[in-house]
C-alpha cells in the first residue's frame, strides 16, 4: 500500500522520464538517426535485401505492408 507522499513521488519520476523520450515525429526520427554510424554495406548485400523487399510486396495479401515494403 502506497502513501499519498509516495504516489506523488512516484508521478513525478514518470513524468521526468517521459521528457527524455522525443515527443514529435521529428525529434524522434532525429534521435534514431543520432544513433547510426556509418558502416560500410557489400553492394551484393544491398541488391539482396532489396530483391527480398520486392518478393515480398509482390506476395503480402495486406495493403499497408504492401506498402511498407
Amino acid at each position: 500500500m502506497s502513501t499519498p507522499a509516495q504516489a506523488q513521488r512516484d508521478r513525478s519520476i514518470g513524468r521526468g522520464v517521459s521528457t527524455l523520450i522525443p515527443q514529435s515525429a521529428t525529434d524522434q526520427a532525429m534521435a534514431a538517426l543520432t544513433g547510426l554510424e556509418t558502416v560500410p554495406v557489400h553492394v551484393g548485400l544491398l541488391q539482396a535485401a532489396t530483391l527480398l523487399l520486392e518478393d515480398a510486396a509482390r506476395t503480402a495479401t495486406d495493403e499497408s505492408t504492401k506498402a511498407a515494403m
